[in-house]
């Protein structure tokens, strides 16, 4: 269940690694579209050029983690693959410190488009989470 969970995780973040990558402007995929200030920046070059690069870095780090699952997947004991759901759970989690506050109040300042984003987003990001304790707690019988 673990090794499920986390091929499952790696396939869904290399999609919205390529639609940062390659077409960031879409509304799906978690692409940058559904900020409406995507479009805005581009009027201003010097804060577009920021938000591209944003856009890469974001899309750079997740690809670092992706290849670190992958050698993990690969090369890691039980034990290993175990602690790296943890260690999802606990890192996805932070998305409720800081990312979805600022996405809830964008989208009440009808910032997103579609309306309702931030919950929509939410629901995702807490079903991952659910996805990674679930592969724990099944996962728990292969390393005790």
């Amino acid at each position: 269940m673990i090794i499920i969970a986390i091929v499952l995780f790696i396939i869904i973040e290399t999609l919205n690694i390529a639609t940062l990558y390659f077409k960031p402007e879409l509304k799906v995929g978690n692409g940058i579209g559904v900020f409406k200030a995507f479009e805005a920046s581009k009027q201003y070059p010097e804060i577009h050029d920021l938000v591209k690069y944003l856009i890469n870095w974001v899309a750079g780090t997740k690809l670092i983690f992706i290849f670190l699952l992958i050698v993990i997947l690969f090369t890691g004991t039980d034990l290993t693959q175990y602690l790296a759901v943890i260690a999802l759970i606990l890192s996805i989690l932070s998305f409720y410190w800081r990312l979805y506050p600022m996405m809830k109040t964008m989208d009440q300042k009808d910032q997103l488009s579609p309306k309702g984003y931030s919950k929509t987003l939410g629901i995702m990001i807490t079903s991952f989470i659910l996805v990674f304790v679930a592969a724990a707690i099944i996962g728990i019988k292969t390393i005790l």
